[in-house]
């Protein structure tokens, strides 16, 4: 295609109504009217020769050609304006930079405090590290992502960091309150610590735990504590903060003890059974297939994979030789 006949402002239009849900919401943002806006993605649909918007009331929903332009035109976007900031900060002098996503526990417990070691391999490389708890679309808006998920078709390339096997933890002194009660009888005798999923009821991976409980001899849970039993407790937004309430001496964390190793070695949590939940989610580093040739996205992607080779439940990556 000539470049010259490139429709930058119908596709601005058209990112605009995608991002927005609505012409209305698109033209408030462009601050433009709504009728410009119908125009652009109008005279854009003719120029490709197909509808990109279903407009069937109560809202435009994206046709198959609208989805599949939608996430390639907010990229390009994205990284047009990222590289604009960048220069007018940097007063015309760039340096290469990162937008990494990482899940809150992850990035703290395990991410944080090894990137020195990646800061003194590749000290001009710029990180911006973002693990605030972030709506579905900032995956696709970060240069690179780390996404507890289960496994899913996507349009990013995903690599396996680790599948996750959940287990109880707690303090210390919980776990000789509870000595000699058998699985339903402390959980009944605690608190459960609840961690959101996107999604699923607070209550998810403990109903989880109850079912796969029973594939331990003498473990047996269904039939004993019904469902609602598990809908008590706190809720929290992150594992790290379950943990950190578990550590001041009362309720039970259903959580991946790899995330939590230091505190378990040091005595300050322990397992009071042995008994694990895989849950079918796990760590996943998620990249856009465009961006798998960018020099600093296949060095951190390689980096990252090595640091967490050991990791149990890892698969092979699709990391070229």
């Amino acid at each position: 295609m000539d470049r010259r006949w490139l429709p930058l402002n119908a596709l601005r239009a058209f990112e605009a109504v995608g991002r927005q849900g609505s012409f209305t919401g698109a033209a408030q943002s462009l601050l433009v009217s709504q009728s410009a806006v119908s125009r652009h993605v109008i005279g854009l649909e003719d120029f490709l020769g197909v509808p990109l918007f279903d407009r069937k009331p109560p809202q435009p929903s994206l046709t198959d050609a609208g989805r599949r332009l939608l996430p390639v035109v907010e990229k390009a976007f994205e990284r047009i304006d990222t590289t604009l900031e960048e220069i007018m900060r940097e007063r015309g002098e760039p340096r290469r930079s990162l937008r990494v996503l990482l899940p809150t526990t992850f990035a703290q417990r395990l991410v944080v405090p090894i990137l020195r070691g990646f800061r003194a391999e590749f000290p001009d490389l710029k990180l911006d590290i973002d693990s605030r708890p972030t709506p579905g679309n900032a995956e696709r808006e970060a240069d690179i992502a780390v996404v507890y998920s289960p496994p899913r078709v996507a349009s990013q390339v995903l690599d396996l960091l680790w599948m996750v096997r959940l287990t109880i933890l707690c303090h210390p002194a919980v776990a000789e309150r509870g000595k000699g009660l058998d699985v339903a009888s402390f959980l009944a005798a605690n608190d459960l610590l609840h961690v959101k999923l996107d999604g699923r009821p607070p209550s998810f991976l403990w109903e989880n735990f109850a079912r796969a409980a029973q594939t331990f001899s003498g473990h047996t849970l269904q039939g004993v504590i019904a469902p609602g039993d598990l809908d008590r407790g706190l809720v929290f937004d992150t594992a790290q903060l379950a943990v950190q309430y578990a550590l001041s001496g009362e309720g039970l964390a259903l959580v991946d003890p790899v995330l939590f190793e230091d505190e378990m070695r040091s005595g300050r949590l322990v397992r009071p059974y042995d008994i694990h939940v895989d849950d079918g989610y796990g760590y996943y580093l998620s990249i856009h297939p465009d961006d798998l040739d960018r020099p600093e996205i296949a060095l951190f992607r390689s980096w990252l994979i090595r640091s967490f080779s050991h990791m149990p439940g890892r698969v092979e990556s699709r990391l070229p030789a």
